[in-house]
């Protein structure tokens, strides 16, 4: 029988969590067991839920932290239709209103992840679009937005792609607006983009941000493309998966999509409460379609643990039934002092993904594109970016070590 796994860790001083997880798998799923009927129990039991395992943790003392147990439970397919939503209510809706317990994992069946076309690009093919195989991809993002007219937005894009990045992406907060609608900011960008390329000879992409109406989304994806989009950015966890998968899946909208974190702190970062990050962030956002995913990084101004960092990575890189990779995205506070960090718990399938460290480098934007450029190059080749930033032609690295110095 197909079935989709969930791990739970659940927090008590004193539950029997073999009851604990018996009360799961038999309330999330057929609702009542043991006062069923010998023949109802023959027909239900294609239905019933299944504990796998129980893992209880025992502190001996007080600084051993505190008593749990990890819960891990499967659930049939038949039980659900093939989408998210309904995944997600079946193994957490109410139950993670019950106390102290956070889905930890979710592992789906193959039957289930069929439904799931899943990124349309994935790191290939976002590699393919911009022409960089060799080396982490750089992205800037668009700092400030609000009240800006298209004549403003034009220069600060252009800005960004003189500095040779290969992905510009909206801020998430530049909503639809009557001085930069969606179509005439693509149509402005798109021309400095071309026009910088002249200069540059880098390709770019840009993540323009899709928002509006749930219902009107795909019409206004598909407005923007046809005035030259060549990606989006999305905020995922305020529209739901179930419409990221209906955009990622939708053959017109033939665009990679970048899946903003927004709303992500109201629900991982509780050790007792929520939806782990590599589950909230990583699976969900794969499996849906996104092509790239934003998420806080363990060095900047936004910081999430280290070892949730490197579990959202795993999960984008890592096999997954059929679906490509997705490129991880660690953001916020990102300047060229960090990028070695970057490369090392990252490796070169990552994307630097930078606003102030970008825009608030002294000598101007397209100065702090080129920071990092030079930046990327010496941490390839081993060499300490202090060594680098000595180097005539580095002016731009060694005054943004001077400002932010090199992250240890």
């Amino acid at each position: 029988m197909s079935m989709c796994i969930a791990t739970y860790r659940s927090y008590d001083d004193t539950a029997d969590f073999n009851k604990k997880a018996n009360s799961i798998a038999i309330g999330l799923t057929v609702g009542s067991w043991t006062d069923l009927p010998e023949a109802k129990k023959t027909s239900m039991e294609k239905h019933l839920g299944k504990v796998l395992s129980i893992d209880v943790h025992e502190p001996n003392n007080a600084a051993a932290g505190e008593r749990y147990a990890d819960i891990k439970i499967a659930y049939p397919d038949i039980n659900f239709s093939r989408d998210i939503p309904a995944l997600l209510v079946t193994i957490f809706g109410k139950l993670s209103m019950d106390g102290r317990i956070k889905l930890i994992d979710i592992d789906v069946s193959e039957q289930f992840a069929s439904a799931f076309p899943g990124p349309k690009f994935g790191i290939q093919g976002v590699r393919n679009l911009v022409g960089v195989h060799d080396r982490p991809l750089l992205m800037s993002i668009f700092k400030s937005v609000v009240g800006h007219d298209l004549a403003t937005l034009r220069e600060q894009f252009y800005q960004q792609a003189l500095g040779g990045v290969d992905l510009i992406k909206d801020d998430e907060i530049l909503f639809e607006n009557p001085l930069t609608p969606i179509e005439k900011r693509v149509e402005v960008c798109m021309e400095a983009a071309r026009q910088a390329e002249q200069i540059t000879g880098q390709k770019l992409l840009y993540a323009v941000n899709l928002t509006g109406p749930t219902s009107k989304l795909a019409s206004q994806a598909k407005k923007a493309i046809d005035a030259g989009a060549n990606a989006l950015l999305f905020n995922t966890l305020a529209y739901g998966y179930d419409v990221l998968h209906e955009l990622s899946s939708d053959p017109e909208i033939n665009v990679p999509i970048a899946s903003h974190p927004a709303m992500a702190g109201a629900m991982y970062p509780s050790p007792h409460y929520g939806i782990s990050a590599s589950v909230l962030l990583g699976k969900l956002n794969r499996l849906a379609g996104a092509d790239l995913v934003l998420f806080p990084s363990p060095y900047g101004s936004v910081v999430m643990p280290k070892e949730e960092n490197l579990a959202i990575k795993e999960v984008l890189l890592n096999d997954m039934h059929h679906l490509k990779t997705s490129f991880p995205v660690p953001s916020a506070g990102i300047h060229p002092g960090i990028v070695p960090l970057i490369l090392k718990d990252f490796g070169i399938d990552v994307v630097v993904n930078a606003g102030g460290g970008i825009h608030g480098h002294a000598m101007g934007t397209a100065a702090g594109g080129q920071a990092f450029h030079q930046a990327i190059q010496a941490s390839m080749s081993g060499i300490d970016l202090r060594d680098a930033a000595s180097q005539p032609n580095h002016e731009e690295l060694r005054i943004a070590i001077e400002a932010w110095g090199i992250k240890q």
